[in-house]
């Protein structure tokens, strides 16, 4: 269980200024634990501290970082059934899923260790004319300063570990602002980042309420602004940030095609579809949200996909057989809700689920949704999933991009010029054969287009971006 109090880390070090901050259970609704809250003056204390640990962290050698790395993984693996269980309780994550989860913080840490002793620079051959004879050209990575990063309350281990961990591999000091709901996780990382050696200032993680957290995004000391969350915010945070480089990992609303061809598989496919579309009780932002079935396996499909969704568990996430947890809060669940009544008096059909009591709210199924529906158009970010279908696969192309978003796609088909051509023609960041949309290894390069964001997670890529190239230009005596 959770310890009555938690602190927030400034600079290293553990501090309990106040417990203002509650953080409740989310399926029971009660208070579970209480956690220091930060306000302006300790965030400006963890820049400052940011800015003080360059210098010393530029001392730190890549065997070091990975020290630093490696006693994360070992602390973490440690710690793995209290981590889970902290992630079930502030973030109502089915314990199943929540395992998942430090799984993956896991694996995130160790491709950091990894990558943290090969962050490499290149020659350059740049006698291209007569003019450069004898000149030669070398680079290499530096780190590119304090960096602010801001977590959702999804992913609360997983969407911050892809922040920090790239982070130490590279040496760059950072503040970390974990989602309000769900803080837990990342002040139990902070409390194993701690126990080495990392020089004073690397870290804080500062848990405060997005209306006095503007440092965050408006401090120049910051070279780097790293956002997860709503698309909403993001383009606000990125408007606001100034000159510092903005990554941003935002909303989806992800698309799965099943082509004809998945007749003599179709089990697989539909389980793949409902863990796709409905695990953590669809709170991702590629969780599948729009499924396009080709005309001639549609009504198999659709009738296996409804029989299975309505044999999920829903309940309490401790519970081994829960497949289905609450919503964040009862607010967003009440948002969904709408939406699909919204669908339905346009004239979508529901298939099954479709009722909410407090946080939780059914595995819901729709069909004949009309695309402009908030719930087709925008991202669900819950229990529900729409299906159609398609006669061409020109047609479902087509489909996956008429879609502000454009995070992954999923196509489950053999046919390898249906492959190549969704590869070359869906607008998203990723696309995934043969699975969900909703499919992530930590080391893959992450992320989307369109309002789903910019840039790209995944540590190499993220080392990327927390570091600038520095060229040297040497001429022959």
């Amino acid at each position: 269980m959770l310890k009555p109090t938690y602190p927030y880390y400034l600079a290293n070090e553990a501090q309990q200024p106040n417990t203002d901050l509650e953080v409740t259970d989310k399926y029971t609704g009660k208070v579970a634990t209480r956690v220091a809250l930060a306000d302006a003056k300790a965030i400006d204390a963890g820049i400052a501290a940011a800015v003080a640990a360059q210098e010393p962290l530029r001392d730190f050698r890549p065997y070091q970082r990975q020290a630093v790395l490696e006693h994360c993984v070992k602390r973490f693996r440690e710690r793995y059934d209290e981590l889970a269980m902290a992630l079930c309780i502030e973030a109502g994550k089915p314990i199943k899923d929540a395992r998942g989860e430090v799984t993956r913080l896991i694996d995130t840490f160790k491709v950091a260790a990894e990558e943290s002793v090969r962050i490499d620079g290149e020659v350059i051959n740049l006698e291209i004319s007569a003019r450069a004879k004898g000149y030669r050209g070398f680079t290499k990575r530096v780190p590119i300063g304090p960096c602010s990063f801001i977590s959702p309350f999804n992913f609360p281990l997983n969407l911050a570990a892809h922040k920090v961990a790239p982070a130490l591999a590279v040496g760059v000091p950072f503040v970390l602002k974990p989602a309000s709901r769900t803080p837990i996780g990342a002040i139990i990382m902070g409390e194993v980042m701690a126990e080495t050696d990392l020089p004073k200032g690397t870290f804080s993680i500062l848990p405060a309420h997005r209306d006095g957290a503007d440092l965050f995004t408006t401090d120049e000391r910051f070279k780097l602004l790293s956002f997860t969350g709503s698309p909403s915010v993001g383009w606000d945070l990125k408007a606001r940030a100034g000159k510092k480089k903005v990554v941003l990992e935002l909303g989806g609303n992800a698309a799965c095609i099943v082509d004809s061809d998945q007749g003599d598989r179709l089990d697989f496919v539909v389980e793949r579809v409902i863990f796709g579309a409905f695990y953590q009780s669809g709170q991702s932002c590629i969780s599948v949200q729009r499924i396009l079935v080709q005309e001639d396996i549609y009504d198999r499909f659709r009738d296996a996909f409804v029989a299975s969704v309505k044999k999920l568990v829903s309940g309490d996430p401790k519970d081994e057989k829960t497949f289905i947890g609450p919503m964040i809060d009862e607010k967003e669940a009440k948002r969904l809700d709408d939406w699909i009544q919204e669908a339905v008096k346009g004239g979508a059909k529901i298939l099954c689920g479709g009722k909410r009591t407090g946080a939780m709210l059914e595995a819901t199924v729709l069909e004949n949704t009309d695309p402009k529906a908030k719930v087709s158009c925008m991202e669900a970010f819950g229990t529900v999933a729409l299906i159609q279908k398609y006669k061409t696969f020109e047609e479902a192309a087509h489909l996956v991009n008429n879609s502000d978003f454009g995070l992954q796609a999923g196509v489950f088909t053999y046919d390898v010029r249906k492959v190549m051509r969704a590869w070359d023609e869906l607008d998203v960041g990723g696309v995934v054969i043969g699975d969900v949309p909703s499919f992530r290894v930590d080391n893959m390069p992450y992320g989307g287009v369109k309002d789903s964001g910019l840039g790209r997670e995944g540590i190499r890529y993220a080392i990327e971006d927390m570091t600038e190239i520095r060229l040297m230009v040497m001429r022959d005596p």
